[in-house]
């Protein structure tokens, strides 16, 4: 009777990917904090670009006025 190593082969490939993944979330996480200076409560939202979906780059200051709601997620 032959034994298989596909049962060994699955988690070790498993761990590799979650290996993977966390060490890349570090990688971003760390790149993100070396860029970004916080903000303090009640100051002035730092001035910023964006590029749509589109294509077209908006700016916050093309909102100067108006009401705006920003959500910053992330998936980790």
């Amino acid at each position: 009777m032959k034994h298989s190593n596909a049962g060994v082969r699955l988690p070790q490939g498993l761990f590799l990917l979650i290996l993977a993944g966390l060490l890349w979330g570090q990688v971003s996480v760390g790149l993100a904090g070396q860029r970004s200076t916080p903000v303090a409560v009640g100051t002035p939202a730092p001035l910023f670009s964006l590029t749509l979906l589109s294509g077209k780059d908006i700016q916050l200051t093309d909102f100067r006025g108006k009401v705006l709601v920003l959500n910053f997620w992330a998936s980790w």
